[in-house]
């Protein structure tokens, strides 16, 4: 009889780093995205967009674990700063078919496809500010309990295991509570976030649909700067529909969420509504050298942004084009091209800007 392993022989150990340069034809050095990738700008140069080590394991039959710290974040000036991303548990409340399993600690919130896709898989830099508008970093704490079949759960596994960017395993049904704030810090409120997801993948003959809904609700605080007015806690809720035709070899996927939400309006921050998605084409082709897959993708948004001072109100119209080579499944070179129109109260920046992508993974 093979003897029984210990716990921690029971971790795997991976993790990927990209590294950036997006300068190359820049327009407009006033071009920028505070929510995404901060060194588009003036003064860029090469930066380590992530640097991630994931650890996971199955300690148990009832109980698996996800560890993941970045240290490619930013803290004011200085770059490459450790910060927790993902530390949760998975309690599988049937251990032999896991159907049901309760998620806590801090993890993605299953709202968005975009969002729970890891940026390891996605083709283009950025998610989108209609999208991840409604979570910065896209985590927060909380419990959440999920549901779906054995079936289903090898259909998100292959997903993955194919390179046809899959978003990852969060369940065909999830529903639970966060905190509702910004990403490593404390809660403002005694208000909590309700979040509920359903999402199916349907074997269509060679290819693969998924189709899902989410809304989430709660009471969230802004953060206000001197003489601006407005309540102490303001009304967040979205909903959201999401299309998914994963590349093969032709792909599809379209997001849209509608809601209510903090917005600056002269001098005081008021629930406004707000609203935005994207449209995204791509080709996934596999030669004797690697997978190339090229790629477009239009998006908007126009609505506030809760997380920073005072809300400021976004309208953004963008086109992100490019093409991913993934030479192996350890390294992936991708060209991606940038052209923005970006308004941040009332501040017009257009432009246009190549950038240029390394991963590898390990």
């Amino acid at each position: 009889m093979e003897p029984e392993r210990h716990w921690y022989e029971r971790l795997s150990l991976r993790g990927y780093t990209q590294l950036r340069y997006n300068r190359i034809g820049a327009t407009n050095p006033h071009l920028t995205n505070r929510q995404g990738d901060r060194s588009l700008g003036a003064d860029g140069g090469l930066s380590i967009r992530r640097a991630r080590l994931i650890f996971t394991g199955d300690i148990t039959p009832f109980l698996s674990i996800y560890l993941q710290p970045d240290f490619a974040s930013s803290l004011d000036e200085s770059l490459n700063v450790g910060q927790l991303r993902d530390w949760y548990a998975d309690i599988f409340l049937d251990p032999t078919e896991k159907r049901f399993r309760i998620r806590a600690g801090q993890s993605k919130v299953p709202y968005g496809w975009e969002l729970m896709q890891s940026s390891s898989n996605r083709l283009a830099f950025d998610r989108t500010d209609g999208i991840n508008s409604a979570f910065v970093n896209e985590r927060d704490m909380g419990v959440a309990v999920m549901f779906e079949t054995p079936d289903v759960r090898r259909r998100f596994q292959h997903l993955l295991d194919s390179g046809l960017k899959g978003s990852g395993d969060y369940g065909m049904v999830a529903f639970g509570m966060i905190n509702g704030q910004p990403l490593n810090t404390r809660e403002r409120n005694d208000n909590k976030h309700f979040i509920a997801r359903v999402t199916y993948p349907f074997e269509l003959g060679s290819q693969t649909l998924e189709l899902s809904a989410a809304a989430y609700s709660g009471l969230t605080v802004v953060t206000r700067g001197e003489n601006i007015a407005g309540q102490k806690e303001m009304q967040d809720m979205r909903g959201l529909a999401t299309f998914v035709l994963y590349p093969k070899p032709f792909g599809f996927q379209a997001e849209y969420n509608v809601g209510y939400g903090p917005e600056l309006v002269g001098k005081t921050v008021e629930k406004r509504p707000l609203d935005g998605g994207y449209v995204m084409t791509m080709w996934r082709q596999v030669l004797s050298w690697g997978a190339i897959t090229p790629y477009i993708r239009f998006h908007r948004y126009d609505g506030g942004k809760k997380f920073e001072t005072n809300a400021p109100r976004y309208e953004v119209k963008q086109m992100d084009a490019g093409v991913e080579w993934q030479v192996q499944k350890w390294i992936e070179l991708t060209t991606e091209l940038m052209v923005a129109d970006r308004t941040t109260n009332g501040d017009r920046q257009t432009g246009r800007v190549l950038r240029l992508q390394l991963q590898f993974n390990y």
